[in-house]
């Protein structure tokens, strides 16, 4: 690599960075203020939630890196004019090619980056956010359980603990089981623990008191007792997580375009179609939107202001592009049928550019002096 593709590729590349980073860390930032409610309202514990945030980043990263790259080449290359750098790299006869390679490189980088993270890092990460979710929200010991708060774990099953220890003994429980309207049941105990099974959940108590009223005798029967369990309902914790339908986000390419597997497959086989392509064809922007960049930027006649037209024109084209590829996203989720169309605007817009980047409109000849 020669000093001068050096000088403008790192230039590029910790501006990309840069970007990156500021872009991730305010989509993260906000997609992270819908996780406050495991917080808020289920008791998720704090490492938790910054685990739980954390496996959202490579969702979105793909999207940003192409965004990062469009804006590093229009960051580096307007301040090279404004400097007056592009000057003397084309006085000293550098050309369209020459000036672009260091650009090149790093578009070349961002799209491996980007079937990276498209490929792998996507589903893998989006895979253990649902694991997770799903777990969390099937797990009474650790979110539906809180402590101070009358916990509503199913229709007509409400249970009460005063304290909970960190060694998950609860302490001053309470239930109250209506499942059956002819025998509503309350149950009180000084203290007792969450205790997971095969056939499910159940909390078991000790020193406590049952009390059943009879509607129809109007009598209230109480029963004291030393150890008692109440089955809560099929949940699961750890390893029993029961079977739940992937998503087209959480699938790797093989589970994507690979023979339907149930009936959920066969049903949203045009949205497993349409994340296969979406995989494929994302990176790709990354092209296209550096080369719009360089279009904008070096390409016509050099002009020393920095070119705001153009910069304004760019970002517009970008904001076009991305504004398509959504609508096409929408329309191949659908149906098969144009799922081709995906693959149009990255390289229409891409040899659009180049064209503009490469094209050198001739100068009018002065008129001949009048003798």
């Amino acid at each position: 690599m020669r000093s001068l593709d050096r000088y403008i590729f790192s230039q590029l590349g910790w501006t990309t960075i840069a970007v990156t980073i500021a872009l991730t860390f305010a989509i993260w930032l906000t997609q992270s203020l819908r996780l406050f409610d495991y917080i808020v309202n289920r008791g998720l514990p704090a490492d938790k939630f910054l685990e739980f945030a954390a496996l959202l980043m490579p969702s979105f990263l793909g999207v940003v890196v192409p965004i990062a790259s469009f804006v590093a080449v229009l960051f580096v290359y307007n301040k090279m004019i404004g400097d007056r750098e592009l000057v003397v790299l084309r006085a000293a006869g550098l050309s369209q090619g020459q000036l672009a390679r260091a650009a090149v490189m790093l578009c070349a980088l961002s799209v491996l980056a980007g079937y990276f993270m498209t490929i792998y890092l996507q589903p893998a990460s989006f895979r253990a956010f649902k694991d997770l979710q799903f777990e969390l929200r099937h797990d009474l010991s650790t979110v539906l359980l809180q402590d101070g708060v009358f916990n509503e774990l199913a229709d007509g099953l409400t249970v009460y603990v005063r304290e909970r220890l960190d060694d998950g003994e609860l302490l001053g429980i309470m239930v109250s089981d209506q499942r059956d309207p002819k025998q509503p049941v309350t149950i009180m105990a000084k203290r007792g623990a969450l205790v997971h099974t095969a056939a499910g959940s159940m909390v078991v108590m000790f020193d406590g008191n049952r009390q059943q009223f009879d509607p129809v005798k109007k009598r209230l029967s109480m029963l004291k007792f030393d150890r008692y369990s109440v089955e809560l309902g099929s949940v699961t914790n750890g390893d029993q997580i029961p079977w739940r339908w992937r998503e087209p986000p959480e699938r790797f390419i093989p589970e994507l375009i690979g023979p339907p597997k149930s009936e959920e497959d066969v049903r949203y086989r045009a949205e497993l179609i349409a994340e296969f392509h979406q995989r494929i064809v994302i990176p790709l922007y990354t092209i296209a939107f550096v080369s719009i960049g360089l279009a904008a930027m070096l390409g016509g006649e050099f002009d020393r202001r920095g070119r705001p037209r153009r910069l304004a024109v760019a970002v517009m084209a970008v904001g076009a592009l991305e504004g398509v590829q959504l609508a096409l996203q929408d329309m191949a989720q659908r149906t098969e049928a144009v799922d081709f169309l995906l693959y149009l605007p990255p390289i229409v817009v891409t040899a659009i550019s180049l064209f503009f980047l490469y094209h050198r409109p001739r100068r009018p000849r002065r008129a001949a002096a009048s003798a």
